[in-house]
């Protein structure tokens, strides 16, 4: 047998399938498509559950997948065992209602037999074990003798997940040999040891449970298969675990290089190279398809797989950043597969480089916080971190446990696990009951659901504003009707529409749907339902509308002519952004309607002035240039060819639109735009700003709307001059009068605050005392401010000479407290800064500083007495 390498494992698979009838897609991003029941595609089917419903129709009854998946449920055994990965490869192929079970049996052992090779002695089915008819199929059709079919009950062979579609499964294991066993006499299919690996299911979808144990058959039955392609290769390249297949093999030797050290000489430092490899192949697809770190969702699994490489690096001895030098060896052994990598190599670079260099940054904060910790817990006496500060390094921080652990054990301290684990259990039920109530799909349960999957909307609306076509379907917010009368709020549905559906960042158009006899539907929203069908939302303004009406649906022309004009300023405003700033600039998200325009882009700082003039100016030049904006349909290969943009984790058919804009901009998009960019006629960025880690945010204006904005400033000009009794023309030079006047009062003021304070002090000489020759006063004076007190104590400073000085005052209900040492003070051992926190606590409050100067403040003024009291008896240590 040939020891096929990942790449071409993939490309056989597929191959074969292709021979088979079945459409071929390349993977679906990792980010899920309108199914809010999982962050991250952890399986092949999951982009596939429409098609599995009957939701949406499939492009082809067959198909086939490799899709990248991740799970991150057990993360913490992923390096400690060498099974466990959370980024990996799914092979699957699929039918929806055409072929199922023999089909399904034969093709599986036909392509392990026949294309790879495998020894067809050492391979065993499983089935269900009250599935007669896949027993029938493998003991008669495919020959397999009936001692090795092995059955096996619901847990392990009955795919189920809630209420929904299931059904038995039977999978194909492959003996390894006994050198991968574990030598017990029993040992044989189903052994928990690596000798009999499980590389092929195939799911039999044939029934439809109530999720409470009642079945009944489906009408259309379906093919699920799924065969982890690192297994596979496992099996194919007979080694022993995945981490020495050829990928990881060589992503492995780069990070023994860079740590200098020898794979398998050290246990604990072999869990950090199989944590490294395993998590920044899932970090560098993770950031391909546009996942950015934060501290939620997506994001959050991103940054907790990144800062545990980062942070294994460490424990390794690996100095400096190193993990954009391990995403590259990804990309170069991953790009055959996805394609993507390449694209988009220099983002990738950038998003991985900058979280690296922000954990390095909050990994060092940690170590300060948790030195304050040991502090306080040796003044204490205890020897036990709190579960609660250790889940604080860790959520707030990124600080794992185990670095805790370890740096406590240094000085013979621990950690209250229990606490910790009680805290990261109550993090996990918020973050459960935020999430929100799904069907199997996981999406949000709708009366839509209820709609005949095989009905569709033809959209016209790039050439045709007003058309005639039929009622398809009525709903109200709960239900499917046959009528809408007047005053009630519903949908409608159409065979044809001119109306854009919010989708792609443009808003929905708005506009009315009506009748002959004159009864009428403002349509006050459009919505993209599943399944190429698109809803007109609104209320019945009048008369009546039932399904197999002809009506008349009508945009409204001047809001979908602003609406095109703030989308195609867009697309001018994403190619300047990436002359100007660089080609790492991606759009990360978008909004247009009829008032604005909103940009959402990848870039690591805010724009400066000179940036933000030269985007808006070079947009401006495009505008004035009249450049035709034209479409045109192609393959989507045909477009990349072209050079045209695509946007991060878009879902695109074999046929895709390209917007041109002359030869400046050129993108893959489905939305309206104007004919020729003049007709944006002018362009103005109102602010930029930071919305999340790498990524910022562009507002804009055009036409008409800059024209009412400049008109709004225009006003408020006029308005500010006139209170300001100025003139538009004298404005500046009035503020600059009136800034002057302003600091004229001000110094004034603070002269007699000063004067002020020195007479409610009084002649304070004679409390004055000396300790170990040094002039100590401590006293107190009435309603003076902190910058009172401080010019205050300059003048008692000047006074006494080499001195501590601690003044109090009650300015209403709050105490304001300052200390002082001159240089000789503090050489005697004065300290002002503990000075004061030690006496901050009578006047309740706190505080801290220099040893030379420090201030407080407080809420309980009758405390004052009993602080300056402290004051004379603290300074009195400090100085013996």
């Amino acid at each position: 047998m040939k020891k096929y390498g990942v790449n071409e494992l993939r490309k056989m698979f597929l191959d074969f399938f292709e021979t088979k009838g079945h459409l071929c897609k390349n993977s679906y991003s990792l980010v899920p498509h309108n199914d809010n029941s999982v962050l991250l595609i952890p399986a092949g089917m999951a982009p596939l559950k429409p098609y599995f419903t009957g939701q949406e129709v499939p492009p082809r009854t067959r198909m086939a997948t490799c899709q990248k998946c991740i799970r991150t449920g057990d993360i913490e055994n992923v390096g400690i065992t060498a099974r466990h990965l959370t980024f990996f490869e799914m092979l699957g192929n699929f039918s929806f209602g055409d072929y199922f079970k023999e089909e399904a049996i034969e093709w599986s052992w036909e392509f392990l037999t026949e294309v790879i090779g495998l020894d067809s002695n050492r391979l065993y089915p499983s089935i269900y074990e009250n599935d007669e008819e896949a027993f029938e199929i493998w003991n008669k059709k495919m020959g397999i003798p009936a001692d090795r079919i092995f059955r096996f009950g619901k847990e392990d062979n009955f795919w189920e997940h809630g209420a929904g579609p299931c059904g038995p499964c039977s999978e194909i294991y492959y003996d390894r040999g006994e050198k991968y066993g574990c030598g017990k006499p029993g040992c044989t299919v189903g052994c928990d040891c690596d000798r009999y690996m499980e590389i092929w299911n195939n799911v039999f979808t044939q029934f439809n449970g109530d999720g409470k144990g009642n079945y009944e058959e489906l009408a259309s039955k379906n093919i699920d298969t799924g065969m982890g392609l690192e297994r596979l290769a496992v099996v194919v390249q007979d080694v022993d675990t995945v981490f020495s297949i050829d990928t990881f093999k060589a992503l492995l030797d780069d990070v023994c290089a860079l740590a200098d050290y020898q794979y398998e000489t050290d246990p604990k430092k072999d869990v950090s190279i199989r944590v490294i490899v395993d998590h920044i192949r899932s970090v560098t697809f993770m950031v391909s398809d546009g996942i950015m770190p934060s501290n939620e969702g997506r994001g959050y699994v991103l940054r907790r797989l990144l800062r545990r490489t980062a942070r294994h690096g460490r424990l390794l001895g690996i100095d400096g950043s190193f993990l954009t030098k391990l995403s590259k060896k990804v990309i170069e052994l991953s790009r055959d597969g996805y394609a993507e990598l390449g694209e988009k190599e220099d983002f990738i670079e950038k998003v991985i480089s900058q979280e690296e260099e922000k954990f390095s940054r909050t990994i060092d904060t940690g170590l300060s916080i948790l030195n304050e910790m040991e502090e306080a817990m040796e003044k204490s006496g205890s020897t036990v971190l709190s579960g609660e500060e250790a889940f604080k390094l860790y959520d707030t921080y990124g600080f794992p446990l185990d670095l805790t652990k370890e740096i406590l054990l240094e000085k013979e301290f621990t950690v209250d696990e229990e606490a910790f684990a009680a805290a990261m259990e109550n993090q996990k039920q918020m973050a459960r009951k935020a999430r929100k109530t799904t069907n199997y799909m996981g999406a949000d349960v709708t009366v839509y659901q209820s709609i005949d999957p095989a009905l569709t909307t033809e959209f016209v609306g790039y050439d045709h504003h007003s058309i005639t076509s039929p009622i398809v379907v009525l709903t109200t917010e709960e239900e499917l009707v046959d009528a809408l009368t007047d005053g009630q709020t519903g949908t409608i549905l159409t065979e044809k529409t001119p109306f854009y559906a919010t989708m792609g960042g443009q808003h929905a158009d708005k506009g009315q749907i009506t009748l002959a006899d004159g009864s009428v539907f403002q349509v006050e929203d459009t919505i993209k339902l599943q399944g190429d069908k698109v809803g007109h939302v609104g209320r019945v303004v009048s008369g009546m509308f039932r399904i197999g009406d002809m009506a008349v649906l009508t945009i409204d022309e001047n809001e979908r002519t602003a609406i095109c004009k703030n989308h195609s300023a867009t697309h001018l405003l994403q190619k300047a952004l990436r002359v100007v700033l660089g080609s790492h600039v991606e759009q990360a998200g978008s909004y247009n309607d009829a008032e604005r325009l909103r940009f959402d882009f990848s870039h690591f700082q805010a724009m400066t002035a000179e940036e933000i003039q030269k985007v808006e100016d070079m947009v401006n030049d495009e505008i004035r240039a009249s450049l035709p904006v034209c479409t045109k349909v192609m393959t989507l290969e045909e477009a990349k060819n072209t050079g045209a943009m695509a946007l991060f984790g878009e879902k695109y058919g074999e046929s895709v639109r390209v917007v041109s804009m002359g030869d400046f901009s050129t993108e893959l998009c489905g939305g309206t735009h104007v004919s020729n960019t003049a007709d944006i006629n002018c362009f103005k960025i109102i602010s930029e700003s930071g919305i999340a880690a790498g990524v910022r945010r562009i507002e804009a204006l055009t036409s008409v709307n800059l024209l009412n904005y400049y008109a709004d400033m225009e006003k408020k000009f006029m308005e500010d001059a006139a209170l300001a009794k100025a003139t538009p023309a004298t404005l500046g030079q009035k503020i600059t009068q009136l800034m002057e006047e302003i600091r004229t009062l001000q110094a004034e003021n603070e002269k007699l605050k000063n004067q002020m304070a020195k007479d409610a002090m009084g002649d304070v000489m004679d409390q004055v005392r000396e300790i170990s020759g040094i002039k100590v006063l401590a006293t107190s004076v009435e309603g003076v401010d902190m910058n009172g007190l401080r010019n205050l104590g300059d003048q008692l400073k000047d006074k006494l000479g080499e001195c501590v000085l601690v003044i109090a005052s009650q300015n209403e209900d709050k105490v304001n407290l300052i200390a002082m040492a001159t240089d000789s003070a503090q050489k005697a051992g004065a300290h002002a800064g503990n000075l004061i926190k030690a006496i901050a606590r009578e006047v309740g409050g706190g505080g801290g500083g220099r040893p030379n100067m420090a201030q407080a403040g407080g809420k309980n003024p009758a405390g004052i007495p009993a602080a300056l009291e402290l004051a004379w008896k603290t300074v009195e240590e400090q100085l013996h």
